[in-house]
């Protein structure tokens, strides 16, 4: 499990390529460093499907060829650094798509490869552990648990994972001062504004240093001040180099994305890129420009 767990493909070892190390020997070196590393998410040709029969409904990867009969499925490959929005309807799939990317459901056909890792394999213990260390998950909802200090909300998948206390509350203190929260660790949730919820959520899904930070909705339970505040952290986690998948209905989130897809009928129709997966995201390239073209600067200019 080890081995699966911090295992990409394509990383085998070789002889070759190294200086020498100081017994004289050549060290060994990983093709990753020569190739670079892999996709955080690498999907081919995926098919959700619900029911069976005349009863079937394809959630992802569109509907069946009228000639041949096969759906073209979903490809999608993420690569480390980027902040992906995926947009949509309701019913569009990105629900569900959403879903099998969290590792909270499979696919019905495809695969799916999570920072190198084929997922379609594992049991369920495996997918929590794979949850717990390669994916951090923010909800609209906060999901926080109630009458529990800030603290101990992002110190749980540090516990699940069975870290030490004390090495537990350096990371979660370290978290929760990212997120500008370090003055609100004794805090439970109803001290806290909703804003400052979802920062709570943030720091936890960051403690374990995940490939991913998948972000549902993020700001749907947010005033316009906090969704700011919000966005301006994933910003920050983006431009240092954390990969975001956003799922949003929300344009003004969208904008804040290095690249944007669009779902219709559990297929991609759009895939716009926004910014270079190397360099910050739009909010942060030129906030100037960024901000004035917001919607409320461009509804509010000329009084």
């Amino acid at each position: 499990m080890r081995q699966l767990l911090s295992g990409r493909l394509g990383r085998v070892r070789t002889g070759a390529h190294r200086a020498a190390g100081p017994d004289g020997a050549a060290a060994p070196v990983e093709e990753e460093n020569l190739w670079g590393p892999s996709p955080v998410i690498e999907v081919r040709s995926l098919l959700k499907t619900y029911g069976h029969g005349d009863a079937a409904v394809r959630a992802l990867g569109g509907p069946p060829d009228p000639v041949t009969g096969v759906s073209p499925g979903v490809d999608l490959v993420v690569e480390q650094g980027d902040m992906v929005a995926v947009m949509g309807s309701s019913g569009s799939g990105k629900s569900t798509l959403m879903n099998i990317l969290g590792c909270l459901d499979v696919p019905s056909d495809g695969r799916y490869l999570l920072d190198g890792i084929d997922v379609g394999g594992l049991d369920e213990h495996q997918l929590s552990l794979v949850r717990n260390r390669k994916i951090g998950f923010v909800f609209q909802s906060f999901n926080l648990v109630p009458r529990t200090p800030a603290l101990a909300q992002v110190e749980l998948p540090l516990a699940y994972a069975g870290v030490k206390a004390a090495e537990r509350r350096r990371r979660a203190l370290a978290a929760l001062s990212l997120v500008g929260l370090a003055d609100r660790v004794d805090h439970r949730p109803n001290e806290l504004s909703g804003g400052q919820q979802q920062r709570v959520a943030v720091a936890r899904a960051l403690v374990t240093a995940p490939a991913m930070l998948l972000a549902d909705e993020p700001t749907g339970n947010l005033d316009s001040h906090s969704t700011e505040d919000v966005l301006a952290i994933i910003d920050r986690l983006n431009a240092s180099g954390r990969t975001v998948v956003l799922i949003t209905h929300e344009d003004e989130v969208a904008r804040h994305a290095k690249r944007v897809l669009r779902l219709v009928d559990g297929q991609v129709v759009a895939d716009v890129r926004q910014a270079p997966v190397d360099g910050p995201p739009p909010a942060l390239r030129d906030p100037a420009v960024f901000a004035a073209h917001a919607p409320h600067a461009l509804t509010s200019g000329g009084s």
